[in-house]
């Protein structure tokens, strides 16, 4: 009989674990589905300012130039700056 209550309380102790794991799944899944859903309507397309990032824009990439980033830059550019900036995508940057 004692043996019997011991099984019973771990089991019933491993289901509330259970129940508090999942929970905190189902949480966890929700807070990133929402975190995700937010940044892709509220913000725009990562790296590109407002109405930069256009749906016909298929390649996903923005115009050079300061003015079209969404974060603007920590630091005033020079003109290499500005220029590395304008040759992406290209293969090879300009040799400054």
């Amino acid at each position: 009989m004692y043996g019997t209550a011991t099984r019973e309380g771990a089991r019933s102790r491993a289901g509330l674990i259970g129940l508090a794991a999942g929970l905190g799944a189902a949480a966890a899944a929700f807070a990133g589905w929402r975190f995700f859903r937010n940044g892709k309507t509220g913000h725009g397309a990562a790296a590109f300012a407002p109405g930069e990032a256009d749906p016909q824009n298929l390649d996903k990439t923005r115009s050079a130039g300061q003015e079209a980033m969404r974060d603007k830059p920590k630091q005033e550019w020079d003109k290499v700056d500005q220029a590395v900036d304008e040759s992406f995508p290209a293969s090879d940057p300009p040799a400054y």
